[in-house]
C-alpha cells in the first residue's frame, strides 16, 4: 500500500485544518522542511495541498511549491484551486509537479476533467470529497448533488486511474479512516483509491492494508507523532 504524507500549505505555512475549517489550523512551519523532512524519512510520495487556491486565493504559495517541485526529488502530487487548463498546465510544465488533483473542477466543468484526461491521462487524480453521501467542493463550502461512485465510475471512463477520497467528517480528527466506503468506492468503481482524512494509527493503516486499499493519506497523525512515518512505510510495504 502507498503511503502519502500530506504537506498542506496555507499563506506559505505548512498548516493542519480540522474538517477543512480555516478558523480551525494548527501551524507547522516550512512546507519545505517538512516536505525534505519526509522524504529523508524514506516517503516515495508527498500530497501537498495549496490550501490558499483552494479557497480561492490563487498564486499565493507558487514561490515555496516551485522550491518543493525542484529540490524534493519524489513523485509529487499537488491539489487546490486546478480550476482551468492554464493553472494546470503552469502546475505541471512550469512548477515541474507529477501529477496534480482536481476537485472541485469535476462537479463544476465536466468538459476542463475531459479536456485535460486527453492531454495527462494518469497525471490527473480525483479528489473526491464527500460529507453526508455527497461530493463537497470550493474548499468543501459547498455541498454538490453527486455521489462518489457515479463520479468514480465517469472519470473511469475518461481514462483517470487513481482517486483520492475524503470523509470530511473525519479529517484531522485522527479518528480512524471510513475504511468501508474506502473499501466499497475501490471494489465497485474498479479504480485504484487512497484513503484520506481520519488516518490516526498503524492500526488504521493496517486495516487499510489488509482490505486491499491502493494508498493513504497521512496528516496530522504524522505531524503530532501519533505515527512514526519510517514504520508506517515498513508496514505498509
Amino acid at each position: 500500500m502507498k503511503i502519502f504524507p500530506a504537506v498542506d500549505i496555507l499563506d506559505n505555512k505548512a498548516v493542519r485544518l480540522i474538517k477543512g475549517r480555516r478558523e480551525d489550523v494548527t501551524i507547522y512551519g516550512d512546507p519545505l522542511e517538512m516536505a525534505h523532512k519526509w522524504a529523508d524519512m524514506g516517503a516515495q510520495y508527498l500530497h501537498i495541498v495549496d490550501l490558499n487556491a483552494a479557497f480561492g486565493e490563487p498564486n499565493k504559495n507558487d514561490d515555496i511549491l516551485k522550491k518543493i517541485a525542484s529540490d524534493v526529488k519524489i513523485t509529487l502530487e499537488i491539489g487546490g484551486g486546478m480550476r482551468s487548463q492554464d493553472r494546470v498546465k503552469y502546475v505541471l510544465d512550469e512548477l515541474g509537479f507529477n501529477r496534480i488533483v482536481l476537485g472541485t473542477s469535476i462537479v463544476t466543468n465536466r468538459a476542463l476533467v475531459e479536456n485535460l484526461a486527453k492531454i495527462y491521462g494518469k497525471r490527473i487524480v480525483a479528489g473526491l470529497d464527500a460529507q453526508d453521501g455527497l461530493l463537497r467542493i470550493k474548499g468543501w463550502l459547498e455541498q454538490s448533488r453527486f455521489t462518489p461512485l457515479e463520479t468514480a465510475l465517469w472519470l473511469k471512463e475518461l481514462g483517470v486511474g487513481d482517486i483520492i477520497f475524503t470523509d470530511i467528517s473525519r479529517d484531522g480528527t485522527q479518528k480512524g479512516v471510513n475504511l468501508e466506503s474506502v473499501i466499497e468506492l475501490q471494489k465497485k468503481s474498479r479504480m485504484n483509491v487512497i484513503a484520506s482524512g481520519g488516518v490516526g494509527s498503524l492500526e488504521d493503516l493496517l486495516r487499510l492494508k489488509e482490505k486491499g486499499a491502493y494508498g493513504a493519506i497521512i496528516g496530522k497523525a504524522l505531524y503530532g507523532n501519533k505515527i512514526d512515518l519510517r514504520e508506517a512505510l515498513r508496514v505498509c510495504r
